[in-house]
């Protein structure tokens, strides 16, 4: 609406919507009148102004407690920078150092001072005999990598060495750590401490490492006690026993590409397998087989396959011979399902199966379900 002061009288009126005489104030008196279509207004205009306020209210209540959250969970910006962890947290860095640096060490002559400081800071006071080269490092293995607390780690490593002018002979000469005792490490075989620092150089760079001293010989490992089996003990695989059979034609199959087509036909159903590509040998022979349970050796009959669902763990040694005519012993441990007659692949084990604490039946059964949709050994 607008609005006008009348001449004269000093009198207000309107000329909007409202009738004059609505905006007519009695007497003389100045200022602001308005009528009752002005009120109106102002009192819709002051309702969607609360409206608006109550609406606001909830959600601001929601951003204030999820700003309160992330100041909570995210400390005050520094521009100080943290530091990165003073070791690797699993060793795998410090060993690969260590394997590196035992096999330059080894190898190093007279001059290599200073390729060695790479590794060894200490390298340049050193004194070092022979040609460079001269000792020959074929191999090398960290075996043993220990935390020491403030980033220091003690890494053992083995090596194969090869002396110069060394007799062939299958005797180490004496003192050396490669030979004596019932370690059964073969000669050359030596190992080796070294002391490692390992510190990261800013938060994102890669680690740094650093050896405190030179390497420290050190004996052989003793050899862990062999756990007993869940086999008993290994038999001629006999031409008429049928689990010979089966995993004499899936060898077959598996390492040289040949037996007739794929895989699948020698395995249980569900299961998957590919054959080992390129094939690296051109026959399997089967030698010997030994059955979980079996204690004495004496089981059933081996050519009788039990009724469909019996499964059984088996471990067999083989002759496979390669493309040159060499024969090399290989050993499998699978788990076999009868199934319509005869024996099936249910799984290729990753490796032979400690005896359990109260032994392990000769057969197992499954019911029909289970073989099935059998993918791997129970």
């Amino acid at each position: 609406m607008k609005w006008r002061r009348r001449q004269g009288n000093a009198k207000w009126v309107d000329e909007g919507v409202v009738g004059v005489g609505e905006m007519t104030p009695t007497g003389d008196v100045g200022g602001w009148s308005m009528t009752s279509g002005a009120a109106a207004n102002r009192a819709a205009l002051v309702r969607w102004a609360v409206w608006g306020v109550i609406v606001a209210g909830p959600l601001l209540g929601v951003a204030a407690l999820f700003s309160a959250a992330s100041a909570a969970g995210s400390p005050g910006r520094s521009n100080t920078v943290q530091a990165a962890p003073s070791a690797d947290p699993s060793g795998t860095g410090p060993a690969g150092f260590a394997e590196l640096y035992v096999s330059a060490y080894l190898s190093a002559g007279q001059g290599d001072q200073a390729s060695l400081a790479a590794f060894w800071p200490g390298a340049a006071q050193a004194q070092f005999d022979g040609e460079p080269g001269a000792r020959q490092v074929t191999q090398v293995a960290a075996v043993r990598t220990v935390p020491a607390g403030s980033g220091l780690w003690s890494v053992t490593v083995a090596a194969q060495v090869i002396e110069p002018d060394a007799p062939a002979t299958s005797t180490p000469p004496p003192g050396s750590s490669g030979g004596g005792g019932d370690s059964g490490q073969g000669p050359g075989l030596r190992y080796f401490q070294v002391a490692v620092a390992a510190a990261g150089a800013d938060e994102t760079g890669p680690w740094a490492y650093s050896a405190l001293s030179a390497p420290a010989e050190v004996a052989a490992p003793a050899a862990a006690a062999a756990p007993r089996l869940v086999y008993g003990p290994s038999q001629p695989a006999a031409p008429q026993d049928a689990r010979a059979q089966t995993v004499q034609q899936f060898l077959t199959a598996y390492l040289t590409g040949s037996g007739e087509g794929a895989l699948d036909r020698f395995l249980s159903p569900g299961v998957r397998m590919v054959p080992v590509s390129p094939a690296p040998y051109t026959l399997v022979d089967v030698e010997d087989i030994a059955a979980a349970g079996d204690d004495t050796g004496s089981g059933s009959d081996p050519a009788t396959v039990p009724p469909s669902g019996a499964r059984q763990q088996v471990l067999v040694t083989v002759r496979a011979t390669d493309r040159d005519g060499t024969h090399v012993p290989l050993a499998y441990a699978f788990t076999l399902t009868a199934r319509a007659g005869r024996w099936e692949i249910t799984s290729l084990d990753p490796g032979p199966l400690p005896a359990q604490q109260t032994g392990a039946p000769a057969i197992t059964t499954t019911t029909p379900d289970e073989l099935s949709g059998a993918t791997t050994a129970p």
